[in-house]
Formats: structure tokens, C-alpha cells, sequence
């Protein structure tokens, strides 16, 4: 689907008489004269295709009819000789399919123009700027726009959009299958290379290595390399200590496509060798991953899964003795299985929504086991058919025998 087309579908679910104003976003300072990577504002991509800083869309439904006009940065001879060629209007006009692009400098008047021939009673900005110190771009241009026309209702263009976004069409699932299988050249590549001794930010440049030989551009997310207790932590990114003998490794990283994510996780042994503890924990872990993609089809909501786990997890911890009943699962498993996956790796959905065919999601049971160390998490990408799931992961091995022959045969240890 082109993105022409999801505008065109966007526009008929709007009221008349409503404003449309996305931007792309600018570069994040760091430091002195550097920047962060540019990273395109999502819901601009998805309007647009187009992942260029400084560019910004601005669409008009009236009583009759509606008008789209893509907003870009004036070619500057000067600047493309320190940081490259810029976007032509040929080029913009190629690749959103819009035909009206004009400088930026000239959107002001436009917009002022749309208030003042139409009566426009709703404006639609990006409002989800999260809990962050550094106020979102989009946002900050919502409130200058809010103060300015105080007449106007300002909507979320993030909330009216997250029912197309959740189920993606035959172009994003292509990317996202792209994105899985760089995510397996660098996950089978960090295999051959593990071994006792390694630091984990030496076992992520392994993996980012690989995936950007292989031809992804980028990352889906700051890859997460936690070896032994470190393991145990959700979201930790230091990847800062070294991978002991007899410790596992959580992997939890993703490649990134065509500005479509993938995420998986998976744990290996340092020394190709699980435990019998660590195989113990790993294939009760394995035991949910694999219900859930049995059960994950249309109609059930991500909740649905979530409870599944619980039972699962809850059931096999009281086997083990760590837990006296399966409600106190929550002592070793504390995150949900599942989120929406896209152009954003937590991609925009309604937790409460039920799946749709299209609808891509991860399936991440995990346990985490401080008093020994064990931090084991499978994680795979599925996606949502007409009567059940495809596990898009399904070559990038989970089975634990599978994963010591691969290790131990590969030649590296």
C-alpha cells in the first residue's frame, strides 16, 4: 500500500473541516557540534515514506473536498557541501506521491490561509511525547499552534492513526520479514563468535557487525547484550561487563528495514553449554513461547496471551518448588508477552484491541531468577493470519539442542 493510499483512507475516517500537521522532526543535539542519528517521527513516515529532517505535511478536509501539500528545505549549495545532497521537490513528489511540494518557509502562510478561507474546528498534531526531559518536536509545534488559534480543538494524530498502523499491509509485512532474517545472520553470528571472557558490548558489535555487512541499514533499538545477572534486567544497555563461564547471555535486539523493525531475544550459553538448571528454566520458557504462537489468532487480545503465559509460567515455577502457587507468578516474570511491532519496535495499538489478520507481535515469556543468575527470555515476531499466526522468527533457533550443536559445531569455541 502506497503511502498516497493511506492518506487517501486516513482523510475518510476525519471529520470535515479538519487540519492535518505532521513533521518529520530534527536532529537531537549531543554534544559541541554533534547530533544524534536523525530518527523520522512515525506517523510522518507513515503519511509520507519520506525519512528526511526539517520536512513537514500539512492536509486540509473541507465541506468538499480535501488538499495535501509536503513542505521540504530549500537545496543549499553550501550545506550539501558539508553533509550531503538534499531532497529535490522531484524527489519528494516521487516518493509521497504528493504533488503540491513547496519550502518550507512558505508552510506558515499556508496554514494561515486554510484558517482563514475554511472553518476548521479540529487540527491533528503528534501529541505522544512521553515522559522525556527533551520535549518532542511535534509537540512543541502543537502547543505553538494551540496558543496561536486557541479557537481550534488540537486531536491526537498518534491516537487516530494507531487502527490503521496495527495491522500492516503486504509492503510493511515484506520489510518486517527482511528485518527478522538480517536478525538471524547477526544472532548465527554472534553464536560462532561467543566464548567465556567476551565482553558484552564485544558480543552486540558481533551482531551489529553482521547485520550491517549483510545490508541493514539500522537498528531497531539499542541492542541489549546482558550475560549472567545482568540478564535479570529488562531494559539494561550498559553491555559494560564481561561474559563469565557457565553464565547465560540475553540477547534482546533487533535489525531494522526499509524503517521496519524486528525484535528478538534469545539466550545462549557462554560456553555453548546450558546447565541442567539452565536448560530446566529455559525450556519451561520455551514451553510458553511456543503456546502462545499456538494459540495467537484473530479475536484474542494481547491480554489473552498475557493471561496464557502467566498460567504457563505460574504452573511450571510451582513444579520447580520457586513458587507455592501459580498467582505468584509475578516474582520471576514481570513484563507482558506481547507488543504491537512496526515502525516503531512497541508499535502503536490499543492494548485492549482484538488482532486483526496483519497484526504483527512479538511472543517474549521470560523468567528472571536473581538468586541464581538465570535471565532467560525466547523471544519471536509473529504474524496475525486469517485463522492463526505465522511465526516470522521460525529459522532462527530457539531449541536448546539445536543451539549447543550450532555453538559447539561451529569451529569459534
Amino acid at each position: 500500500m502506497s503511502s498516497k493510499t493511506r492518506r487517501e483512507a486516513f482523510l475518510k475516517s476525519i471529520k470535515k473541516n479538519s487540519l492535518v500537521v505532521s513533521f518529520a522532526g530534527i536532529p537531537v543535539h549531543s554534544n559541541a557540534d554533534g547530533s544524534l542519528p536523525f530518527e523520522v517521527n512515525s506517523q510522518f513516515f507513515y503519511l509520507t515514506g519520506i525519512e528526511r529532517p526539517r520536512t513537514a505535511l500539512v492536509m486540509m478536509k473541507t465541506e468538499e473536498s480535501s488538499f495535501e501539500t509536503l513542505f521540504i528545505v530549500k537545496a543549499d549549495p553550501l550545506a550539501e557541501r558539508w553533509t550531503g545532497k538534499m531532497m529535490t521537490r522531484e524527489e519528494a513528489q516521487e516518493l509521497s506521491g504528493i504533488s503540491d511540494v513547496q519550502y518550507l518557509d512558505a508552510m506558515e502562510s499556508v496554514i494561515g490561509r486554510y484558517l482563514s478561507r475554511f472553518r476548521v474546528k479540529n487540527a491533528y498534531f503528534d501529541l505522544s511525547s512521553g515522559p522525556f526531559e527533551i520535549q518532542d518536536y511535534n509537540f512543541k509545534k502543537a502547543q505553538e499552534f494551540m496558543a496561536k488559534y486557541p479557537a481550534v480543538r488540537v486531536k491526537d494524530l498518534s491516537e487516530a492513526l494507531t487502527w490503521f498502523r496495527e495491522s500492516k499491509d503486504e509492503d510493511e509485512i515484506a520489510a518486517i520479514r527482511k528485518a527478522v532474517a538480517f536478525t538471524k545472520d547477526g544472532l548465527e553470528y554472534v553464536m560462532k563468535k561467543l566464548k567465556p571472557g567476551k565482553m558484552e558490548y564485544q558480543v552486540q558489535a558481533d551482531f551489529e557487525y553482521k547485520v550491517k555487512a549483510s545490508g541493514a541499514k539500522k537498528l531497531a533499538f539499542s541492542t541489549i547484550a546482558g550475560a549472567g545477572l545482568n540478564g535479570c534486567m529488562m531494559h539494561y544497555g550498559t553491555n559494560h561487563c564481561k561474559v563469565e563461564d557457565g553464565k547465560l547471555i540475553l540477547l534482546d535486539l533487533g535489525a531494522k528495514y526499509g524503517n521496519y523493525c524486528s525484535d528478538i531475544t534469545r539466550t545462549y550459553p557462554a560456553n555453548g553449554k546450558f546447565s541442567p538448571r539452565q536448560r530446566e528454566v529455559y525450556e519451561l520458557v520455551l514451553k510458553a513461547n511456543r503456546e502462545v504462537a499456538l494459540a495467537a489468532r484473530p479475536g484474542l487480545t494481547l491480554k489473552d496471551l498475557n493471561d496464557l503465559t502467566k498460567k504457563v509460567l505460574g504452573e511450571g515455577l510451582v513444579e520447580m518448588g520457586l513458587i507455592e502457587k501459580p498467582e505468584d507468578v509475578g516474582k520471576y516474570y514481570m513484563h507482558s508477552v506481547s507488543h504491537s511491532i512496526g515502525i516503531d519496535c512497541h508499535d502503536a495499538c490499543i492494548m485492549s484491541d482484538v488482532l486483526r489478520p496483519g497484526w504483527v507481535i512479538s511472543d517474549e515469556p521470560g523468567l528472571y531468577i536473581d538468586e541464581e543468575e538465570i535471565g532467560i527470555r525466547i523471544e519471536d515476531d509473529l504474524l496475525i493470519t486469517e485463522d492463526g499466526c505465522e511465526v516470522l522468527s521460525a529459522e532462527i533457533i530457539r531449541d536448546p539442542d539445536e543451539i549447543e550443536a550450532f555453538m559447539q559445531g561451529s569451529g569459534e569455541q
